[in-house]
């Protein structure tokens, strides 16, 4: 998720192994532009260390030691642009007792101070907001629930579409902006001052609040686009 605009980016399904993470970063590198390589900021799961660096990473030819040889061979290694900082939490007896800020790839001055810009610090509460969100509107992954899905394809699309609805319909009161002139509204005798906005709304993929019956009836056009002759 995009913490600026709220905009759900990816979602994927299943066990937390090495797979899923490389699978949830390459739809990540799918929908951003080929030159973005965002601040990342995750929990301390190791896979995603390894996902990143295959996707963000190039190969260098490591500095050389001897003047004479033979050159020694490039090693793949991350992108001097990759920023990525994990929040490791430590739990005993199922309660929090530590959290440790662990800086993997760029200076720590620059990860804050480019954090610093929106008041933020290193952490993961935004997602753990979201993950609250996904319990609360997707009936087969609530707590204590007799609702769950049987197959995963039926939890896939369940997500799909709230991951719809959360960007395209839902208005997030974080991203409201106080209107110019107060509008009245007719036949309550109150005042409009804000103007709703949704996270597709924020990061400039639409220029209005969805309705739920738009999306239902949008026909997704073909992907990949077929190419023009």
């Amino acid at each position: 998720m995009d913490p600026g605009s709220q905009l759900i980016l990816t979602v994927d399904v299943g066990e937390r192994t090495r797979a899923m993470a490389q699978r949830l970063v390459h739809q990540l590198t799918q929908v951003l532009a080929p030159d973005c390589a965002p601040l990342f900021l995750t929990d301390g799961f190791r896979a995603y260390l390894t996902a990143l660096v295959t996707h963000y990473g190039q190969w260098m030819p490591p500095e050389r030691r001897q003047a004479t040889g033979p050159k020694p061979k490039p090693r793949w290694r991350p992108q001097p642009k990759l920023l990525y900082a994990q929040v490791v939490k430590s739990y005993r007896r199922r309660r929090l007792v530590g959290v440790k800020h662990r800086v993997v790839f760029g200076v720590r001055e620059t990860i804050e101070s480019r954090l610093a810009k929106r008041g933020w610090k290193i952490n993961t509460a935004f997602i753990e907001r979201l993950n609250l969100d996904f319990r609360q509107h997707v009936a087969a992954i609530g707590r204590r629930v007799n609702t769950r899905c049987t197959h995963e394809a039926g939890l896939r699309q369940q997500l799909a579409l709230f991951h719809v609805y959360h960007n395209f319909v839902l208005p997030h009161a974080s991203l409201r902006l106080p209107l110019p002139l107060p509008k009245p509204i007719h036949g309550t005798g109150a005042v409009k001052q804000w103007q709703l906005r949704t996270p597709a709304l924020a990061a400039g993929l639409t220029d209005h609040v969805w309705s739920l019956r738009e999306v239902l009836l949008f026909r997704v056009p073909l992907w990949p686009q077929p190419q023009m002759p």
